[in-house]
């Protein structure tokens, strides 16, 4: 039978309710908006936050940018944006939708051709003399992100165009939503080529990389990150720091992006 507790005990227990309801108060969801080039590297990311952050939870969700950008703008519930190019988060910044002073450059890639594992091109040379479309079938396209919008792709047309290549290869595009829906048409055998970044080809079993494209055929590869304006969300602000910490640049470190200082 329940038996109330004597009067100053009571006291002394709504006491310590009062003094730890801010602590639960701000232990709550936080949404992250990410461009699909992360989804594997920040699935980690999220789940080292979360050891160290066990009242936090890190729901993800990814896409390409422009895809994630425009929810937001939208009206998406993204507390936190990881954009794979500076276009997209510019054009956030420009609506007035981010959080005064969290923008920050926080991870860089780089720009990579690809082919299935058992292709027999290999050590393929990307220079002006380069043409991709000898290297297909008459009917083969090459699969890279829509470079009308997707951060790979846009790349992708930037390096092919500074080679001299763009042209050539512009009506021979497998266009797809975001970098890891390439990937998946160059897995599947699909597409005998592909333009990825790095890090998606280095977590494929099914793919290996035949070139790098050279770095000043393209804008460098950056990631911006920012909290959302109008994010009261004080474990937001965890992230955001966690994602800049040791721990964090480690684990991205593994999936090979590379770390502004």
């Amino acid at each position: 039978m329940f038996s109330p507790l004597p009067r100053p005990l009571l006291c002394l227990a709504a006491g310590i309710g009062l003094f730890m309801m801010p602590a639960f108060a701000q232990a709550r969801d936080i949404t992250v908006f990410a461009a699909a080039s992360l989804t594997d590297a920040m699935g980690d990311v999220a789940k080292a936050y979360e050891q160290q952050n066990p009242d936090d939870n890190v729901r993800l969700s990814f896409a390409s940018s422009s895809t994630l950008a425009r929810q937001i703008a939208a009206g998406g519930p993204a507390e936190i944006f990881v954009s794979a190019n500076e276009k997209w988060m510019d054009w956030l910044s420009e609506q007035d939708l981010l959080e005064a002073g969290t923008r920050r450059d926080l991870l860089g890639n780089s720009l990579v051709l690809i082919a299935p594992k058992d292709s027999k091109l290999s050590n393929i040379t990307l220079d002006t003399k380069s043409d991709l479309t000898r290297l297909i079938g008459k009917d083969d396209r090459i699969a890279m992100g829509d470079p009308d919008h997707v951060p790979a792709g846009i790349y992708g047309k930037q390096a092919l165009g500074k080679l001299g290549m763009w042209e050539k290869t512009e009506s021979r595009l497998a266009r797809a939503d975001n970098v890891r829906a390439a990937l998946a048409l160059v897995e599947h055998g699909e597409s005998p080529l592909g333009i990825v970044y790095g890090t998606d080809a280095a977590i494929s079993k099914g793919v290996k990389i035949i070139a790098t494209f050279p770095a000043n055929s393209h804008p460098a590869i950056t990631y911006p990150v920012a909290v959302m304006k109008d994010m009261k969300n004080p474990a937001s602000t965890r992230l955001l720091d966690f994602l800049k910490s040791p721990d964090a640049r480690a684990i991205f470190g593994q999936y090979g992006f590379t770390l502004p200082q």
